[in-house]
């Protein structure tokens, strides 16, 4: 580049100076870029140190020398089966059998199998026998009732419970004030193979509104 006159030079210079100038600049503000990046970085938790935060002081557990055994599960529960043989037993129970010669014809009728001696059934008019349970069959209709009976004799009997109590009312509320599903009961009671026999509750077990029975001994 040729320079005619000192005038051309201090052009030049200037020219020169206020690059300089510029690029210091330039250089100034990337540096302020880069330390506010940082700064913000130094700000921000790291991963890694907010877990820790979450969860406190972690610590490994001491090696006990113990063998981990998986125990064996529990054998499903076959509950579907159960409730259609349920279903099948309480379309089997009749309304008609007939029990008159199976009824004891006592202070209060009652029932026996063969085999059973009349000191149970005085026994367990009596209440000789802890009561393990009860089920009131009060507000049911005929089918309500004997599906609801049948399940709680048969799971009662499952679990090993013996003696039970059968509340079916009086029939205070009921057309003619006679109790609608005593004599039912009573013939359910009796076509069950686990119910051994049952007799009319004392009065405080609720006299002529409830049956005790007892049940035979699981085979579990």
């Amino acid at each position: 580049m040729r320079i005619g006159s000192f005038a051309e030079l201090g052009v030049l210079r200037e020219a020169l100076h206020q690059a300089r100038r510029d690029a210091a600049a330039r250089e100034a503000d990337e540096r302020a870029a880069q330390a506010l990046a940082a700064a913000i970085a130094r700000s921000q938790p790291a991963p890694h140190g907010l877990f820790a935060r979450s969860v406190g002081s972690v610590y490994p557990l001491p090696d006990r020398q113990q063998a981990q055994i998986e125990l064996p599960r529990p054998l499903p529960h076959p509950r579907q089966r159960e409730l259609d043989e349920q279903a099948a037993l309480a379309e089997s129970m009749s309304d008609e059998v007939n029990l008159e010669s199976l009824l004891l014809t006592d202070d209060g009728l009652s029932f026996r199998r063969p085999g059973i001696g009349q000191d149970v059934v005085t026994k367990l008019r009596r209440g000789h026998w802890t009561l393990q349970g009860q089920i009131d069959l009060h507000g049911c209709n005929r089918d309500e009732a004997r599906e609801l009976l049948v399940g709680y004799i048969r799971e009662s009997h499952r679990r090993g419970a013996r003696c039970l109590r059968v509340v079916h009312g009086k029939g205070l509320g009921s057309p003619g004030r006679q109790p609608v599903l005593k004599d039912r009961v009573q013939r359910w009671l009796a076509q069950s193979a686990a119910v051994i026999a049952f007799a009319q509750a004392s009065g405080p077990q609720g006299g002529a509104g409830a049956l005790m029975v007892l049940l035979a001994g699981s085979a579990r």
